[in-house]
């Protein structure tokens, strides 16, 4: 056993440790009924106030909005209030828990939009199979939201969802598993090439899992740069290919396999990893599921991010033993973790803040850039990636981004750098504040003893 490798005691702690999350999250739940309110924004220094902030004086600000539309930015708080809907069919490591089940999950989405963007955030299940349904129920929502973030719905219907809802709503719309976690894999890809000194078009690189996550990485990182042509993606079938005719009623899939794989290279994982750079997993809890001797087959300075949860595919000192220069997980106790929350509050932060009406790839472009020049002066194998405590990187998305959705011409609001920067600033730290007045003043009760 190597010296940096865990005895036996040490991974059943790590196992331990990852199950206690969920034992005291029951608790706190059941304690607090929650974790997202709805508090005024507004000054209420007695009763006679609710005839401005109701009836009869709320009757102007709505004649406005009936003259000018757009007003309606201006006088309610439309414009930094976001939807985040699921119908709980894909629901991360738990599968098909249906919407009851998967609303702990989307209040728990909106309190890092709050907390982290400044952002106004609202869960919504809906109890709907058709994907017609769906995207019918988010049209009808829009007047009431800024955008909409969609989360947790199986596939391939959340490809055909998204896609329609870009196309016919009015409002930026996204989904988090795809976009989100692309973006972030993204920008751990840029720094973890620039850490081993391989250029982006001419790098290999292995898909491990075909679901939402994956096949949105490997979309994004080809509208990047990457030659689709230098990679492969497995399912749990073997190799994508246009051998796979098993595939043919999954457009997504299909287009991975007429687009990747031109030698028709057939097998499984270690097929994949075959001499190639980079490892992308985002398929089944390990450990075990990706092996050292497969890491020791890739090319020199190999890459690996297995980032299934709660337990990556293989142990990093595992990856680390078969070669692999640079290693990521999804996991917050070991270096590197690729987490979708690093991106999205300060993308939708800039979204809002310039009224964008899509979020194009040129933006998550730049978030990505964002997030991975934070650290330029600061990498290494450790360290290609900024933490959730790096606070700054959620105003320098956001301005970055809004700045994109201008140059792109999908503004409806423009601002300079400065003026986006110092306002996501703001808004962050007014949200942050506002929860620690609220603890400090009992609103929150303090935490029970576990």
């Amino acid at each position: 056993m190597s010296q940096n490798e865990p005895d036996k005691q040490m991974i059943h702690n790590l196992l331990k440790t990852a199950q206690k999350p969920a034992d005291l999250s029951l608790k706190r739940h059941a304690y607090y009924k929650g974790k997202m309110a709805t508090m005024p924004k507004c000054p209420i220094h007695g009763y006679d106030d609710f005839s401005i902030w109701y009836s009869p004086g709320v009757a102007a600000p709505c004649r406005a909005i009936t003259e000018s539309p757009d007003e309606v930015y201006a006088l309610t708080n439309k414009g930094n209030t976001i939807a985040v809907i699921s119908d709980g069919s894909r629901v991360l490591g738990l599968g098909d828990i249906g919407p009851e089940a998967g609303l702990p999950v989307m209040e728990g989405k909106c309190l890092l939009f709050k907390y982290l963007g400044g952002v106004d955030a609202v869960p919504l299940m809906l109890d709907v199979k058709e994907e017609d349904a769906f995207v019918e129920t988010v049209l009808r929502l829009q007047p009431s939201f800024g955008g909409i973030n969609l989360e947790d719905i199986a596939q391939p219907k959340c490809f055909n969802i998204l896609a329609r809802l870009q196309g016919e709503a009015h409002i930026p719309v996204w989904h988090d598993d795809q976009q989100g976690t692309a973006t972030v894999t993204l920008a751990a890809l840029m720094n973890a090439l620039k850490l081993v000194g391989k250029r982006k078009e001419a790098v290999r690189i292995a898909f491990i899992g075909a679901g939402a996550a994956n096949i949105a990485c490997s979309r994004l990182i080809f509208a990047w740069g990457v030659d689709p042509r230098q990679t492969l993606m497995v399912d749990e079938n073997g190799i994508l290919g246009k051998h796979r005719v098993d595939l043919q009623d999954n457009p997504h899939a299909w287009a991975i396999c007429q687009g990747t794989n031109p030698h028709g290279k057939t097998g499984g994982i270690p097929e994949a990893m075959q001499d190639m750079d980079v490892v992308i997993a985002y398929s089944t809890p390990g450990p075990g599921i990706i092996l050292p001797e497969w890491v020791e087959k890739m090319r020199k300075d190999a890459i690996i991010f297995a980032c299934a949860n709660p337990i990556p595919e293989i142990w990093p000192w595992e990856a680390k033993t078969g070669g692999a220069a640079v290693i990521a997980t999804g996991r917050s106790d070991f270096p590197n973790q690729v987490n979708n929350a690093l991106s999205f509050p300060g993308i939708f932060r800039g979204v809002l803040d310039v009224r964008a009406s899509q979020i194009t790839d040129e933006m998550c472009f730049a978030a990505a850039r964002a997030l991975a020049n934070y650290i330029d002066n600061d990498i290494d194998e450790t360290r290609i990636l900024p933490k959730m405590t790096d606070t700054a990187i959620f105003p320098l998305q956001a301005a970055a981004v809004g700045m994109e959705a201008q140059n792109s011409g999908v503004a409806r609001v423009s601002q300079t750098y400065p003026e986006l920067l110092n306002h996501a600033e703001a808004m962050i730290a007014a949200a942050q504040s506002a929860t620690s007045v609220l603890m400090g003043e009992n609103c929150i009760p303090p935490l029970p003893e576990d």
